[in-house]
């Protein structure tokens, strides 16, 4: 037996034991509401999605070839409509997720408008959006089956029992569009205690993946801008063990912590770490720093030294009062970052890179990958990246080292349009539709996500529709460029009344008021006019 047959069962016997009091009450109608609202807490939200990320996580250490991805996201109805989407072209949400973005919600989301990615947006938006994002999704889930429920009625009302057991195994075997999220928690908003508050604000809304970065809360910079200050790798532990102390006490043990490290563009450190003996933590954080030897007598008013190896050796401190690492220690940073992290209670890693370069990526992960061997990366595939100009340069390089000639290109220019059509732009094209593939399997890439592509592609498509209707087109650029599409690419918002759930409201008003329910949907509705 099934949950939905099982559930009919249960109301049935609840009924009969209220007696007639209760008879207005229909144990299918009760049944299928529950289906509609499977989850009914945020934290089941979020034990439901860890199990996911952890099974998926286990299957990508198996094979490198499911790898998983997402799509940043800024509105519960954009998510909805991605999963809906995901739904109906590939059949299955399997290894799908969402990407919440902090750059989106203060761009976007903030009460005090739009503001640059520096942690300067109210912290409550981040929980907020995440909660957003499961009732747009839960509303599409009731809304399918609200759909699948008047198929099987009608069905069962011209008695055709072929398609009455198709849809019932329909109902039984749905897929929700609850999938897990991503969660940007930045650099934590503040001390271990703000960072360990906002954590279970965000579990609670549903998030079972928390992303942190290594970056000063209070001068935090996007990923990719500069003047970016990371914090000693004892700083960070204390913020990775609060994010874990948040899902441990609300009962999400498998919850899943990101550990982002900003080091590859970060030249600055705030603070000098607390070294006890040669070679701790500390001591390696302290190493990269730009030094130079000095003698007690050289010694300044208000000087900071460190001791090494017998020698005084004062660090470059800029007028900020922030101190400079060495030039091109980046990669070596990120490695000892990432190994940290894991070491300290992090599942994934994430590397910020300043290009998509799978050999880039690949060498740092296998520097970890020597110390902790199923080392994964969540890897952002970044609409910072100018994609076409660095696969261009990319497969110009291999050209060129490969000794072909290379003389018809200008690397400098290779964005040109009028490359669009060479051997060059085809090869690179191949190297980006490849890249999640090759990525995960060379590079330990176990998500791959954009964090910023539905700010761009609704900038895009208003952009559009915007140009024709306001110019010569006028309506027809509405109705060619959006409606027309809508009706013969099967869109669900062409119908945005019942995409709003105004069916499912008629479906309602009739378990509770039977045949003097007062419906929208009735031959005079507009809707009807699209099928």
């Amino acid at each position: 037996m099934t949950a939905y047959q099982e559930d009919i069962e249960a109301i049935r016997a609840l009924t009969a034991q209220n007696g007639p009091s209760w008879d207005a009450i229909n144990p299918e109608h009760v049944a299928r509401m529950r289906a509609q609202n499977r989850f009914r807490t945020g934290l089941q939200i979020a034990q439901y999605t860890a199990d996911i990320m952890r099974r998926d996580m286990a299957e990508y250490d198996g094979d490198s070839s499911l790898y998983t991805q997402s799509l940043g996201v800024w509105h519960g109805f954009i998510g909805q409509q991605k999963l809906i989407s995901i739904k109906k072209h590939l059949k299955s949400t399997n290894k799908r997720y969402l990407y919440l973005s902090g750059w989106m919600v203060a761009a976007l989301r903030s009460e005090f408008g739009p503001l640059p990615d520096q942690s300067m947006h109210e912290k409550t938006s981040v929980p907020a959006l995440i909660e957003e994002l499961y009732t747009f999704l839960r509303q599409a889930d009731a809304r399918e089956l609200d759909l699948l429920f008047t198929k099987l009625d009608d069905a069962r009302a011209a008695g055709d029992e072929t398609a009455v057991e198709f849809i019932q195994s329909q109902i039984d075997n749905y897929e929700t569009h609850v999938v897990p999220i991503i969660a940007d928690i930045d650099a934590g908003f503040g001390n271990p205690e703000a960072t360990y508050l906002l954590a279970k604000k965000m579990i609670e809304a549903g998030a079972c993946a928390i992303q942190i970065e290594n970056q000063v809360s209070d001068e935090k910079q996007c990923g990719h801008q500069d003047g970016k200050v990371t914090v000693p790798h004892e700083d960070f532990i204390a913020k990775l063990t609060a994010v874990r102390y948040a899902f441990l006490e609300l009962g999400i043990d498998n919850g899943v912590i990101v550990a982002r490290t900003d080091s590859l563009g970060a030249g600055l450190t705030q603070k000098l770490a607390v070294s006890h003996e040669p070679g701790d933590l500390g001591d390696q954080y302290n190493s990269f720093l730009d030094v130079e030897e000095i003698s007690a007598a050289e010694l300044d008013n208000g000087d900071v030294v460190i001791k090494r190896d017998g020698k005084l050796l004062r660090p470059k401190r800029l007028p900020s009062n922030l101190f400079q690492f060495r030039s091109g220690t980046g990669e070596a940073r990120c490695v000892l970052d990432s190994i940290t992290s894991l070491q300290h209670g992090a599942d994934l890693l994430w590397i910020e890179t300043e290009k998509p370069h799978v050999a880039q990526i690949a060498g740092m992960m296998n520097e970890v990958r020597k110390v902790i061997p199923n080392a994964k990366l969540v890897y952002n595939n970044s609409p910072s990246f100018n994609w076409t100009l660095n696969f261009r340069q990319q497969a110009y390089d291999q050209l060129a080292e490969r000794g072909q000639d290379v003389s018809a290109y200008d690397r400098d220019d290779l964005m040109s349009a009028g490359y669009d059509d060479t051997e060059l732009a085809q090869r690179a094209d191949e190297m980006i539709r490849t890249f999640q593939r090759d990525g995960s399997a060379q590079a330990g890439i176990f998500h791959h996500l954009i964090t910023l592509p539905t700010y761009h592609t609704a900038a895009l498509s208003t952009d559009d529709l915007a140009k024709g209707y306001f110019g010569d087109e006028g309506m027809l650029a509405y109705v060619r460029g959006v409606q027309r599409r809508e009706i013969r690419e099967g869109i669900a918002t062409v119908k945005h009344q019942n995409m709003a759930g105004s069916d499912i409201g008629d479906n309602h008003k009739e378990y509770f008021a039977g045949d003097a329910a007062l419906k929208a949907g009735g031959k005079d509705n507009t809707m009807n006019q699209f099928g």
